[in-house]
């Protein structure tokens, strides 16, 4: 007799945590390995937000906080979403949460029921589907490959939605493909939304500070301000800051919802870390002079490590937009180096496995972990001394 619920049958560790996770094992066992799957900024958290912190440690600041989050951390969370995307919460709106994926686990949780739908276009973050089964969900995956820019259309919306479904997750600047959907693209996207009241719209801007083509961030909400009353908007302090292990996520939404969403953490998680929160609110407050330099690196590093993707036979990759990832698609390289024997399968699973067992080795993340099979997620969230390394020992081992 299993131990395990059956809910969790059909539900996978992380794959990007594996990666990076077995990386770091191969590194430790005195492997050269350059780790690709990170997805965290590699710059240190501004010394002014852990300066908050270390303050509210003296302070005594140590204690439960309200289950939903600290009074001043919400007033902070709403004054930065009508600052930066010009929309209006109160406090029983904001909920701050263990982090984006929390946000979005809270959100199943309170809202799908079993048999309920959701749309999930893909190449997707990696947790949406679990976390839909999780909820008793059925995962619908929309994919959308490199020909059309890893952005799905109107067409294929509307060809996805049943009278099941319940709830669609909008992840732009996208992990993994770095694609970000533009004003234009997302009112053709509510045009189609419009028409099914039933389904709730989460729209994830965890990247929405990391702009990498001089564009402006908009969100479903900026498209279609008329689908306020049924859109979750998500974000956190992880990437803009540099502040991942600090567990931070934040959302604003319906405000039926969002208790619900609150209620749910009460008896999980409680509140998140009281710490966490002091610092978050001199992130969102605090000079934001720090942003806009990790951007111009990433910028420099993104297109740098696309086109030196782009000249290995087999393999395309679209400069980055957003976020800090290329998604090449190797599919003609997989093909070609499996026939030559190179490889034991025609996977990006196997392609990894075989960049992981060079002598002078890298690790990215198979696509097929998120939901695109023949593809790799690059992490460029590294220093441009170890892009160039890794760019050249991938030339060298699946050139010709």
């Amino acid at each position: 007799m299993s131990l395990v619920a059956d809910r969790l049958s059909a539900i996978k560790a992380s794959p990007t945590l594996a990666i990076t996770a077995k990386a770091a094992k191969l590194k430790s066992e005195g492997k050269d390995i350059i780790g690709l799957g990170a997805g965290e900024p590699d710059f240190d958290t501004p010394q002014y937000i852990k300066d908050a912190a270390i303050a509210a440690m003296n302070k005594g600041l140590t204690k439960y906080t309200p289950a939903g989050g600290t009074a001043s951390l919400k007033k902070a969370i709403i004054a930065k979403f009508k600052r930066d995307n010009g929309l209006d919460y109160t406090e029983k709106q904001i909920l701050v949460s263990c982090g984006g994926k929390h946000t979005s686990f809270n959100l199943c949780l309170a809202l799908l029921n079993p048999g309920d739908e959701v749309i999930i276009p893909a190449p997707y973050w990696v947790s949406y589907p679990d976390m839909a089964q999780v909820a008793g969900a059925k995962p619908v995956i929309v994919t959308a490959g490199i020909e059309q820019g890893f952005k799905i259309t109107p067409a294929q919306l509307e060809a996805a939605i049943t009278p099941k479904s319940r709830l669609i997750f909008i992840n732009s600047p996208s992990n993994p493909s770095a694609a970000v959907y533009t004003l234009e693209e997302l009112k053709a996207l509510g045009e189609v939304l419009r028409k099914h009241p039933r389904i709730v719209i989460a729209s994830d801007d965890m990247y929405e500070q990391i702009i990498l083509d001089g564009s402006k961030f908009v969100n479903i909400l900026n498209a279609c301000p008329d689908l306020y009353d049924r859109t979750v908007v998500e974000n956190g302090v992880s990437k803009a800051y540099s502040m991942t292990g600090w567990r931070i996520g934040y959302c604003g939404g319906p405000r039926d919802l969002i208790e619900a969403m609150e209620n749910m953490q009460s008896h999980s998680t409680s509140n998140p870390t009281s710490i966490s929160q002091y610092a978050a609110e001199a992130g969102l407050t605090g000079d934001q002079s720090f942003v806009a330099m990790m951007v111009e690196s990433f910028k420099e590093r993104g297109l740098f490590i696309a086109d030196a993707l782009n000249a290995i036979p087999g393999v395309k990759c679209l400069r980055p937009t957003g976020a800090f990832y290329v998604f090449p698609d190797c599919r003609e390289a997989i093909a070609r180096l499996h026939a030559a024997g190179r490889l034991k399968a025609p996977t990006d699973m196997a392609l990894a496995d075989y960049l992981m067992e060079q002598p002078e080795a890298v690790a990215p993340v198979p696509g097929s972990a998120f939901g695109c099979e023949g593809y790799l997620r690059v992490s460029f969230a590294t220093s441009m001394e170890n892009l160039r390394k890794a760019a050249s020992r991938m030339a060298k081992a699946m050139g010709e």
